[in-house]
């Protein structure tokens, strides 16, 4: 097998051969994106969706490289097994595992329910760790060390209207990067975080909201970022390939804002 020269060099090492991404919410927007970046860099990635037809559709478009498709509800009971056994029975291996997969609702305090608490609770947080726990053994044994990449948002960070029980779970979801670097380093495993902010992506209509709503949330987004637009998934997904690169090898622990600069107006 040739060896990777691509500039990342994420997907291989001499005799390693390519590396295995499992990449969660793989069906729209960042995820795809990140599933698609992953695969054209020489990795075979599990994209992991609730909706089996977007996961064919990307890795049936041009260019996509090696996906294979596994359609999962990540809070299911078992899915973390199930997703983690689907990379190995693919590969026989597992190296990277990228928690995209999100929902943010469109309550504000004072309206929110136990059901929507939960709902974004066991999404966002219970089942990334979940998923993550299932996929330890693996990673352990994964060639080049094996590599978790959270993804958070900007919010958890700077507050933005009707958001803040999305940004904890997310900002939980911060705290669990850095703990589980320094508890995971000793097995030779990274873990980093990216937190977006204002990315096109179709969260607005996952959110239930019509097009005037959402002409102003971006509109109040785009005022608040200092580069002036709206973020690309493919910007977001290139730092993920990145982080997960033999060119970050001494990068673990760290969450990096992708957001225009939002963070720090």
């Amino acid at each position: 097998m040739t060896e990777n020269t691509s500039p990342s060099g994420s997907a291989s090492r001499p005799g390693d051969g390519p590396r295995t991404v499992v990449v969660t919410g793989a069906g729209t927007g960042i995820g795809r994106a990140t599933a698609r970046a992953f695969a054209a860099n020489g990795s075979h990635v599990i994209a992991v969706g609730r909706r089996a037809e977007p996961l064919r559709e990307a890795a049936a478009e041009p260019g996509s490289g090696t996906i294979t498709p596994v359609s999962a509800d990540i809070t299911a009971p078992h899915a973390p097994d199930r997703i983690v056994e689907a990379a190995l029975q693919a590969t026989g291996r597992l190296d990277v595992l990228v928690n995209n997969a999100a929902v943010v609702g469109d309550e504000s305090l004072g309206g929110y329910t136990p059901a929507g608490i939960e709902w974004q609770l066991t999404t966002n947080l219970t089942a990334p760790v979940l998923l993550t726990q299932a996929a330890l053994p693996a990673l352990r044994t994964a060639p080049a060390g094996g590599v978790i990449l959270n993804v958070s948002t900007a919010l958890g960070q700077r507050a933005w209207p009707g958001n803040s029980l999305y940004a904890a779970t997310k900002g939980a979801l911060e705290v669990l990067t850095r703990g589980w670097a320094v508890d995971l380093a000793a097995d030779g495993i990274r873990v980093a975080a990216v937190a977006p902010g204002a990315i096109d992506t179709p969260i607005g209509e996952h959110r239930g909201l019509d097009a005037e709503r959402r002409a102003a949330l971006r509109k109040w987004q785009i005022g608040h970022t200092p580069l002036g637009r709206v973020g690309r998934p493919e910007e977001v997904a290139s730092v993920l390939v990145q982080l997960a690169s033999d060119k970050a090898a001494f990068v673990t622990g760290v969450v990096l804002p992708v957001d225009g600069g939002a963070v720090v107006a």
